[in-house]
């Protein structure tokens, strides 16, 4: 099989993973068009309710109508999700319930305007995220997007309508899509809807028709709008061919590649095909064609220039593998739907030409439909040819050495046996030598093996001996058939060994990207990444690193960073993250900074800056590793930073909960006992018990707001002394203000003293008694259980009630802070169980609440640790 018709493995892993990722994960249709009013939710809706009529159960996440009649006619008949109230500086917003629509799981959910930004206090700050979660969970998504809200294109249309952009979606969202549906209409048709009121109202419509929806704007909008479906098209047709085993190319849309290396053409060639591509408005490819030989430092340096080049200027690039580089290329033309190839044409003199393959004769005579570009080169960009004495400059010294030692060896040990085996079986010697050193030698000490082994067996050998002389010709024939042997098992031994070395660097090169992305598979968080990163780095390419992470000053250098860098390339890595732009060494920008400085990039934002220290300039392959590093530590963080808001969202709902929940508390408790003072005291007579009840009621709150403020803060810290649990328990029940009928004590005998604070304890004791009195039936019929025990090595108070019990998973809820279970009576911040566990808690104890098994009712135990035995001032001196 050759190189063009064999699958690439890299495609077929890709592959692979898109096939296994659509199994599980559900189908995204993206309703697409130029701008506002052009119909994508019409359409939208249309297209679920066909989805409906098919039996697929479908529920609308949330739909924005903006009034518009017609759309709300399309809602009728379909079920709509409640929204989701979301509290932000007292205003109320809604937002749509990604939970509810997760629990019930429909087989459709209908999503308008992917790029809306969701309310503070959401799951995700982003609608296109809450996509992305139900697609996970295996639920298909119908949402809408207009062009401008494409990451990648929003720049283009700020500087084309003035407006900015302020909502945006990935284009990588975008590559996720399924299917792409482009709603469209002329500038003139949407002109009309706008003048009729279907677009925006009064004086907005009026606004909007001046300034954003010109027919200038509209029409530019209208051509990005049909480019990026076709883009998106195009790809789906290359997936397509490729699943398929389609030969290409099908020429639905141009599509140009060029092949480069090191020569200083390669830059005229990627030049030329940029502006042939802007001309035919088509896409292009530079591909380069990785060979067996090692490149030089010089040619190294050029050909990442030139792939840098490339890159800015637009061009997808590839590198791959490929021992003929005609098939290869021809290939990787196939695989990607290739419409024409350009090549340079071949320069210099045609002297050994014959000896070298025609690449553009092979290429002109199997490319098929496949145009052939060859552009004329210029003499004065002709690489310098190296002469023979630089080539075995270029070899180390001690492989020529190695090579006359290997000579000098199988020499002395063919004159040993020569006697007995003649001299015709001495070739056979010099052959081996020869194939052994071509798998460990390079070509230039390989040849001279051959030339000198060749030699010496003429010499030494062939009759007559000690004489270059042959007498026979049988002879001769067989001395230069051995020496066209040797030259040729030499020349072929020494292309597998550049083969397999070739071969184990790109294994190198897998797995170092394999523990990469299996180290931050394991990784719980960035401080446990960044370190094992970084190791890596210096494992692989012998040289420290620093990671700049973005904050709201620029960048920040993370702890885990191996040195301190200079105040220059400090300067060159804010420069390269805020151009997201690869600069310092080795590079075309500042190259003269001491580090190579690459952005972590994921769509349109950069995360931060990989800057790495290397002792030398990076070869092609240490620089693409660095990238693929750098690709995956960004995606990383872009993960990470996800996380990070969304538990910032998460903990600041439950703020906002906890706050709201704290202010209906303290006002109802602060309210009803003033208010109840205030009637008394109305009175002539004002009632003592009454105002007294008031009073108390009024002192408890406000206490349980200073214990909790004090044990947030740590102001609140026990002071311990010997204590007896007997006593503890006595002094709670008086506490709680319950008599001997409605407790019932029971005390273990000879109980270990303990050594807390008792207040405190007392303090929690009494809490839990106090909420069993209010949760109690009858406490005169069924008194509530207090008790102490021993349970080494614990003390366990407990309070058990005849209670309704605990509902199934309020066992920890109770102990949340504000809050009341179902059916509580109203009083109470609901702080109390909170506060009696950080009162447990800062002894090293626990608190615990539970059913009773024997009947019904809850009970609560708190568990204090004895610690050691109290020892009495005349034991602790003898």
């Amino acid at each position: 099989m050759s190189d063009a018709e064999r699958p690439d493995p890299d495609a077929l892993l890709a592959q692979l993973k898109r096939e296994e990722a659509k199994s599980t994960r559900g189908k995204l249709k993206i309703f697409f068009g130029m701008s506002p009013g052009v119909g994508k939710t019409y359409a939208m809706l249309q297209a679920a309710r066909q989805k409906q009529g098919g039996g697929c159960e479908v529920v609308v996440g949330i739909v924005e109508t903006h009034g518009r009649k017609e759309t709300e006619a399309l809602l009728e008949g379909m079920p709509i999700m409640p929204r989701m109230h979301v509290e932000y500086r007292g205003t109320t917003l809604t937002e749509m319930d990604l939970d509810a629509i997760l629990t019930w799981h429909p087989g459709l959910a209908v999503v308008d305007e992917l790029a809306h930004t969701n309310a503070p206090g959401s799951r995700h700050p982003k609608r296109y995220q809450d996509v992305l979660e139900l697609l996970d969970a295996g639920i298909d998504v119908y949402t809408t997007l207009n062009v401008q809200h494409v990451g990648s294109r929003s720049d283009t249309v700020r500087q084309i309508t003035g407006a900015p952009v302020s909502e945006t979606v990935p284009d990588s969202v975008l590559d996720l899509a399924d299917e792409i549906v482009l709603v469209d209409l002329t500038p003139e048709q949407l002109l009309s809807r706008l003048a009729e009121g279907k677009v925006y109202l009064g004086e907005r419509a009026d606004w909007a028709a001046k300034n954003f929806f010109r027919e200038s704007n509209l029409t530019a909008l209208r051509e990005m709008a049909l480019r990026v479906v076709a883009e998106h098209v195009d790809r789906d047709l290359r997936e397509i061919m490729a699943e398929q085993k389609i030969p290409g190319p099908w020429k639905s849309a141009d599509r140009l590649l060029v092949a480069v290396s090191a020569s200083p053409y390669s830059e005229r060639l990627i030049r030329y095909t940029r502006r042939l591509a802007s001309s035919m408005e088509a896409s292009w490819i530079v591909a380069n064609i990785e060979g067996p030989r090692s490149l030089s430092q010089e040619e190294q340096a050029r050909l990442t220039r030139y792939l840098g080049l490339a890159r800015q200027l637009g061009a997808e690039v590839i590198t791959t593998p490929g021992r003929d580089i005609a098939e290869t290329l021809l290939r990787v033309a196939r695989q990607n739907n290739v419409t024409q190839i350009v090549m340079g044409k071949p320069l210099g003199t045609p002297w050994f030409s014959f000896l070298k393959p025609d690449l553009l004769r092979w290429l002109m005579r199997n490319s098929g439909n496949i145009d052939v570009h060859m552009i004329p080169g210029d003499e004065a960009a002709q690489p310098k040819r190296e002469t023979l004495e630089e080539r075995l400059a270029r070899t180390p010294w001690q492989e020529f050495g190695v090579a006359l030692g290997i000579a000098a060896a199988v020499t002395g040990f063919s004159l040993l046996v020569f006697s007995y085996i003649g001299y015709w079986a001495i070739a056979l010697f010099y052959l081996f030598a020869v194939v052994l050193a071509g798998m460990r030698l390079g070509r230039w000490p390989t040849f001279l093996l051959a030339a000198v082994s060749a030699l010496l067996w003429d010499f030494l050998f062939i009759p007559p001996r000690f004489t270059f002389y042959i007498s026979k010709f049988e002879d001769f024939m067989m001395f230069g058939a051995y020496f066209i042997i040797a030259i040729v098992i030499g020349h072929l031994a020494t292309q597998l060994h550049e083969r397999e070395q070739a071969e184990r660097r790109r294994e190198e090169r897998a797995t170092a990207l394999y523990r990469l992305t299996r180290t931050l598979a394991a990784s719980r968080d960035l401080n446990q990444a960044l370190p094992k990163v970084l190791q890596l780095i210096r494992d692989f390419f012998q040289a420290d690193a620093i990671v700049w992470l973005r904050d709201e000053n620029g960048l920040t250098q993370h702890p885990a960073s191996n040195f301190l860098p200079s105040k220059k390339d400090e300067s060159v890595a804010v420069w390269a993250f805020q151009r997201k732009q690869a600069a310092g060494r080795s590079t075309d920008t500042l190259p003269d900074a001491e580090c190579l400085h690459i952005p972590l990039v994921t769509g349109d934002q950069a995360e931060g800056v990989l800057s790495v220290r290397l002792k030398i300039s990076p070869t092609l392959e240490q620089r693409e590793l660095l990238d693929a590093f750098a690709a995956q530590l960004a995606l990383f963080l872009n993960k990470e930073w996800a996380l990070e808001e969304s538990r910032a969202a998460q903990v600041s709902k439950q703020s906002q909960k906890l706050q709201k929940a704290l202010f209906d508390s303290v006002s109802h408790e602060l309210k009803t006992p003033l208010a109840a003072m205030s009637v008394a005291l109305q009175q002539r007579q004002p009632e003592r018990a009454e105002l007294q009840q008031a009073v108390r009621r009024l002192s408890r709150t406000v206490d349980h707001l200073l214990d909790a403020t004090r044990l947030e803060s740590g102001l609140l810290q026990p002071v311990r002394e010997w204590c007896d649990p007997a006593e503890i328990v006595r002094e709670a029940v008086a506490h709680a203000g319950l008599n001997d009928g409605s407790a019932k004590i029971n005390v273990a005998r000879d109980l270990p003293m303990v050594f807390v604070d008792s207040g405190l304890i007392e303090q929690a004791l009494a809490t839990l008694l106090s909420n069993a009195a209010t949760h109690a039936r009858d406490t005169s019929d069924e008194p509530i259980e207090v008790s102490a025990a021993r349970d080494d090595p614990m003390v366990v108070f407990s309070v058990a009630d005849r209670g309704p019990g605990l509902a199934p998973g309020e066992e920890s809820k109770v102990f949340e802070k504000f809050y009341r279970g179902p059916g509580t009576a109203p009083g109470g911040l609901g702080l109390g169980l909170s506060i009696a566990r950080q009162l447990v808690e800062t002894h090293g104890g626990e608190i615990v609440a539970q059913n009773r098994e024997d009947t019904r009712g809850s009970r609560f135990s708190i568990r204090i640790p004895i610690g050691e035995t109290m020892q009495l001032p005349s034991e602790a001196s003898a």
